[in-house]
């Protein structure tokens, strides 16, 4: 299967909603690995969010935003998203791009649910270390019967830092050509502002019918 980035980039979005979709494999439900019990975690929140608010964008933030805080590191993805502007960010300017990072890679996440229907998703057993890290492997299958690998990369504290597509395409790192705009034209107080506006874009936009 041919993948564009920016297929990439949605198919690593609608593993939350694929794997609601396509039942929780028994390697999964054991939870005898943390890495892949926070990668169940993260799901079976997901599934939830589909159930009660499939429709709603904001409603599936609600559910799902507490576990996405939980289970994802977002203090590690911001650096790799921003890349090497971001040492040269302020304390409190790091702490600012952080808040607003995980409300909108939160949100980006649940605008994506809604796309999942007809798909599959399956946990495959066991993990492969990489470095002080693990990796979780995962496929989807989207409803048109087109299947990628979809990677999670798990810290040593059992938090997803990463997602990689094909084994080696980062989503986070992917994100940084986005943010290179923003930065370019006011550093922190821009992306800032930039991330803001993805977010309030994305709810105030009408669901598809």
């Amino acid at each position: 299967m041919r993948l564009t980035r920016r297929s990439l980039s949605s198919l690593a979005l609608l593993a939350a909603g694929l794997f609601a979709l396509g039942g929780m494999p028994e390697s999964a439900r054991a939870e005898e690995d943390p890495a892949v019990a926070a990668v169940t975690k993260l799901y079976g929140k997901v599934e939830e969010a589909l159930k009660n608010g499939s429709s709603d964008l904001k409603s599936r933030i609600e559910v799902i935003g507490p576990t996405f805080k939980e289970v994802f590191d977002t203090s590690a993805m911001v650096p790799v998203a921003v890349g090497p502007k971001w040492k040269t960010f302020k304390p409190e300017q790091q702490s600012a791009v952080t808040d607003t990072f995980t409300t909108y890679f939160t949100t980006l996440y649940a605008n994506r649910l809604s796309q999942a229907a007809g798909g599959k998703f399956d946990i495959k057993p066991g993990t492969d270390a990489r470095g002080g890290n693990k990796i979780v492997h995962t496929k989807i299958t989207t409803k048109d019967g087109d299947d990628t690998d979809v990677d999670y990369v798990v810290n040593p504290g059992n938090k997803i830092q990463d997602v990689l597509l094909n084994g080696n395409v980062s989503e986070v790192a992917s994100m940084r050509a986005g943010f290179n705009d923003p930065l370019k034209k006011g550093g922190a107080d821009a992306l800032v502002k930039y991330l803001n506006e993805r977010t309030e874009g994305m709810l105030a936009a009408k669901p598809k019918p």
